[in-house]
């Protein structure tokens, strides 16, 4: 199986692996944190004073709630990468990620 550049790297590296994992973890926690109860509360604030709530920043505060579930899947993806890196890396019988 090809992997790329990224995945040998980080197989090589199982340390730096672990450590972008765990932070990786708490980013996502972070940005995500009420993510879904503020959302809710913008849609309902944007559907219920229209034109003023948009005056008020109703829509920048949407786009950045849009930014930040982005960040949020961002975040859960490096962690799904260092996850898999680190379950093949154990479960290989050759560790250095070389196809030799």
């Amino acid at each position: 199986m090809a992997y790329n550049r990224l995945y040998r790297f980080l197989l090589r590296r199982w340390w730096l692996t672990f450590l972008v994992m765990g932070v990786s973890f708490v980013a996502f926690g972070l940005v995500s944190l009420d993510l879904l109860r503020i959302l809710t509360a913008n849609f309902e604030f944007l559907s219920m004073y229209g034109l003023d709530a948009v005056r008020e920043g109703g829509l920048v505060q949407l786009l950045g709630l849009i930014f930040s579930g982005y960040a949020a899947a961002f975040f859960y993806l490096v962690f799904k990468l260092c996850e898999k890196v680190l379950v093949d890396r154990l479960s290989l019988a050759n560790p250095k990620g070389t196809d030799s």
